[in-house]
């Protein structure tokens, strides 16, 4: 055969063309058609207790059936922890597989610009079609993306407003709906499943809800459930049952913070607490703590259940069209979140329940029914998993390393061993002290330099504390040390205790290997440098 000009450019074009489908990865022959399509599902504030497959004190209440046949099916990772447990940051880490100083995401206040949006980027690059539906929170346009419907800012439980890439230049481009904004995520996703979605190429897709966030506003249709119902209560709900919890750093001397440090379920808290903000004032104290808890609890579940019933919705339209096998499932929340543990409500903190993310994967083709994982990952790991399943690599800019080699359960000989976490806001909307630390699968070791930011570090854009209506200052200073293998709850602070000093000293040589490696130091604030430095041994 003689070949002309033009079908020697013809030629030059398809192979171009099959190339941008395939990244520049993977064999020749694969089609994108045989590619897997990802959807990223992520929930606001769903934390492991509230999700049956983790088998915790809320199981046997049964409220995400839908999620636990995903995990059934798939594979349930049961160490997967925030490096921030907080909105933003937790996002900003999740789209860029960076740690917060290098993604500029410290705070509820900052910003993700389109540059910064790696995750779309990379996957554009490999030829899929990107989407972003849902609760987005990074304030700046998700321009990263081919196609965007998100909340506008926190987003509204009923009647929200949505900011739509074909609705005009943003930030006018708004898009009002009627109804509960769990009901209309779902529903702008299967629309765009069904009418946007190019049959000829892979799509990622970004799926996030609202709920369950605070103040927890469910669907009327769920206002019975679980009504006559009793919540089972953490032990470590009420004080008595630790008296060795904490520090000075979160109880003050001699208790005299206990009062203040963490919103509460109980009346603890002077003015933020569930007891006062639902009315109720029972007797005796207990009693009072105990209807808080059975409130909030049946609120919070209600609007997971919500969210299990629209997985529902999605899970059958992709058995219905065929895209069930090819499609890699993912299901999280962006952090965990305190359930009444240590009498705390909201995130922020570094205790398993906040820090710990639900994390199930669904893909038939590479994960086996009911597989199980106990490898150490964070955040920062999900956008390199997700790009390897693609076809692609993890780009040098990268933090975080791709388990997707590892989805049987497995474990690498050189995977990480313990992993860094860091909250910024001190005081912050429920008073939580600054803090930063680092958990192995056996052992969590805190630091709370307890200082604020001052607006000459943050700028004045950043000053989100002069809308609260306390001062915000120091705090004190302290370590908290837990023995997870046979403390699980973390009720008995063990950073005194002759036995592990040898254990402590290992462990804040790792936190500050880790500190350095992610470029996570405080050579920026050098007065949080100088506290760092007078109390590290103490």
């Amino acid at each position: 055969m003689k070949l002309t000009l033009t079908s020697f450019g013809s030629l030059i074009l398809l192979f171009t063309i099959l190339s941008g489908c395939n990244g520049g990865n993977g064999s020749p022959e694969e089609t994108a058609a045989e590619r897997p399509n990802i959807i990223f599902i992520m929930s606001d504030d769903h934390t492991t207790q509230a999700v049956g497959a983790y088998g915790s004190r809320l199981a046997r209440l049964n409220p995400t059936p839908t999620l636990d046949a995903l995990a059934k099916e798939g594979a349930l990772f049961t160490n997967v922890f925030c490096n921030n447990s907080i909105c933003t940051p937790s996002r900003g880490s999740i789209m860029t597989g960076q740690y917060s100083q290098t993604n500029g995401i410290l705070t509820l206040n900052d910003t993700l610009p389109v540059e910064r949006q790696h995750l779309p980027r990379e996957m554009s690059k490999l030829g899929y079609q990107t989407a972003m539906v849902g609760k987005w929170h990074l304030k700046a346009e998700p321009a990263a993306y081919d196609y965007y419907h998100v909340l506008e800012s926190q987003g509204k439980y009923f009647d929200p407003e949505f900011r739509s890439s074909d609705a005009g230049d943003w930030p006018d481009n708004f898009v009002k709906y009627k109804g509960h904004s769990s009901d209309i995520v779902t529903d702008v996703t299967l629309n765009w499943l069904k009418t946007k979605r190019k049959k000829d190429q892979p799509f990622f897709l970004m799926h996030h809800y609202k709920a369950p966030h605070d103040d927890f506003e469910f669907a009327p249709r769920y206002a019975d459930y679980l009504e006559d119902t009793h919540i089972p209560e953490p032990d470590n709900l009420y004080d008595q049952n630790q008296p060795d919890f904490g520090s000075e750093a979160t109880r003050g001397t001699n208790d005299n913070l206990r009062n203040r440090i963490g919103t509460s379920v109980s009346d603890r808290h002077p003015y933020r607490s569930y007891t006062a903000q639902y009315g109720i004032t029972e007797t005796p104290r207990d009693s009072a703590t105990s209807a808080a808890y059975q409130e909030y609890l049946k609120r919070y579940l209600r609007c997971v259940k919500g969210v299990d019933d629209n997985l529902e919705r999605l899970f059958a339209y992709l058995k219905e069209e065929g895209l069930w096998e090819n499609t890699v499932i993912i299901y999280t929340g962006d952090q965990g979140f305190m359930l009444g543990e240590h009498d705390y409500m909201d995130k922020r903190w570094m205790y398993d329940e906040s820090m710990r993310m639900p994390f199930i994967m669904h893909y038939p083709k590479k994960i086996k029914a009911g597989t199980k994982s106990e490898l150490l990952i964070n955040n920062t790991d999900f956008a390199p998993t997700m790009l390897t399943l693609a076809g692609g690599e993890t780009p040098d800019y990268m933090h975080g390393r791709s388990f997707a080699n590892n989805l049987d359960g497995s474990e690498p000989s050189d995977w990480r061993t313990a992993t860094y976490y860091r909250y910024w806001m001190h005081l912050i909307h429920h008073d939580v002290p600054a803090n930063f630390g680092i958990r192995t699968k056996d052992y969590k070791l805190i630091f709370y330099y307890a200082q604020p930011f001052q607006e000459s570090e943050v700028g004045v854009g950043s000053m989100w504390w002069k809308k609260e209506s306390y001062p915000v200052g120091p705090t004190p200073v302290a370590w908290e040390f837990y023995d997870l293998r046979n403390d699980p709850t973390e009720i008995n602070n063990r950073y005194g205790d002759p036995e592990y000093q040898e254990t402590i000293l290992e462990l804040k040589k790792q936190l500050q290997q880790l500190r350095e490696e992610f470029d996570e130091t405080d050579q920026d604030y050098p007065r949080f440098q100088a506290i760092i430095d007078q109390y590290w041994d103490a």
